[in-house]
């Protein structure tokens, strides 16, 4: 018997609201600084390292607004779901071009697929989701497909 009701998957294909911003050098800089970074074009500023694009999505929120173990909400795409303990399953990254100071991108997320698999110790609900990160005239950059997996 599956776990996914009809209201689980119906929410494949939400998306939410687009989000626009400018890189910058400094941005870029403090972050390669922040996160051991040795190459000279991530810590001049002048390339952002991939991994720079995510820390965009992540919100910046008081102390009190993260959950008990100190990590920011869920993503609101993320349904109710009958498996509570939610853990990350990976990321797969198509690159179509470098990022550069002075860029203005949009991401776009969206809940690609939601899926249902048996484990060694029991169901597992997979969740894809998307995020697309565009030029303004929409040419793709970078896109992330990642995984969360419920148990």
């Amino acid at each position: 018997m599956s776990l996914l009701t009809a209201e689980i998957t119906g929410c494949i294909g939400q998306a939410l609201a687009p989000v626009r911003f400018q890189v910058n050098r400094q941005d870029i800089r403090k972050y390669a600084v922040a996160t051991g970074q040795r190459q000279a074009r991530f810590l001049a500023g002048d390339e952002a390292p991939l991994m720079f694009l995510f820390s965009v999505l992540m919100p910046v929120l008081p102390l009190d607004h993260l959950r008990e173990d100190g990590h920011c909400p869920d993503s609101p795409l993320l349904p109710e779901l009958p498996l509570k303990r939610i853990l990350a399953g990976g990321s797969r990254y198509e690159v179509n071009r470098r990022i550069y100071p002075g860029d203005v991108l949009v991401c776009r997320q969206t809940l690609v697929d939601i899926h249902e698999k048996q484990g060694a110790e029991g169901p597992l609900i997979f969740l894809v989701f998307e995020n697309r990160f565009e030029n303004e005239a929409g040419e793709p950059l970078v896109t992330e497909y990642l995984t969360r997996i419920a148990r």
